[in-house]
């Protein structure tokens, strides 16, 4: 069903050379989403955040001291804590559910070399990362088979072009999924990004993105705020599910 036109939009709190982004897309035709527990929501530390939300009225829920839970307008989840923003970036960890923490831990630490900063047996979670200043990915085991529902996404990382063969011909050698062998992605007018992507054993796709042309092709547009206002005002979908009789969630 996402075959069809779509918009995506690039969001963070600074330059996705050194902070973490998130991808928001947008799937003309497509009113609504069913969840999984697939991706389990991402925690800031940003009293900010906090501060904001109480003055837009936005519902908080304190899930344990000084960490609050809310949800976006589609209903993934968001963990603020009530901490001094962080000047590197506030976004502290990203958390995906899995359905056997151990053999996940397997395939991010032991396949994709991330390091292991966190694991806690009784709680059946386990931190990792790429590096101390980075955004960190949190598994947590959601006690059966991960469903990834119809609103899934993928993590994406960027790395040096020459890595991307010796990625892809350790997971032939392993016998694991590859969804898309390393290929070059066109961008008209832009640069050509070089890309490999992965599914770990839970079917999270992983992508893997030649460095030197994303950060080419990722400078931020200074006109951004704007291109997405102007898109925001100009948009009429309302009008387009109520002519196709199809069902439009609001926000």
């Amino acid at each position: 069903p996402y075959d069809g036109k779509w918009s995506k939009t690039m969001v963070g709190y600074g330059p996705e050379d050194n902070h973490f982004v998130a991808e928001l897309t947008y799937n003309y035709g497509i009113g609504e989403y069913r969840l999984g527990n697939d991706f389990l929501g991402i925690t800031l530390e940003s009293s900010q955040a906090v501060s904001n939300a109480r003055k837009m009225g936005w519902p908080l829920k304190e899930v344990t001291s000084g960490v609050f839970e809310t949800e976006a307008p589609g209903g993934y989840k968001f963990y603020l804590e009530d901490k001094e923003q962080l000047k590197q970036d506030p976004v502290w960890k990203v958390t995906l559910g899995v359905s056997n923490l151990q053999k996940s831990v397997s395939y991010w630490s032991g396949l994709l070399g991330m390091k292991i900063y966190e694991k806690d047996e009784e709680k059946q979670r386990a931190l990792l990362g790429y590096a101390d200043d980075q955004c960190k990915l949190e598994l947590r085991a959601v006690g059966g088979a991960v469903d990834h529902g119809t609103a899934f996404g993928r993590i994406a990382f960027s790395c040096a072009k020459e890595e991307l063969p010796s990625i892809e011909a350790l997971m032939k050698k392993e016998n694991q999924k590859i969804l898309t062998p390393l290929v070059s992605l066109d961008t008209p007018g832009k640069a050509t990004v070089q890309v490999v992507i992965l599914a770990d054993p839970d079917g999270h796709e992983i992508c893997f993105v030649g460095d030197e042309a994303f950060r080419e092709l990722s400078q931020v547009d200074p006109d951004g705020d704007k291109l997405l206002d102007d898109a925001m005002a100009a948009d009429n979908s309302d009008k387009w599910f109520a002519e196709h009789n199809m069902k439009k969630v609001s926000a």
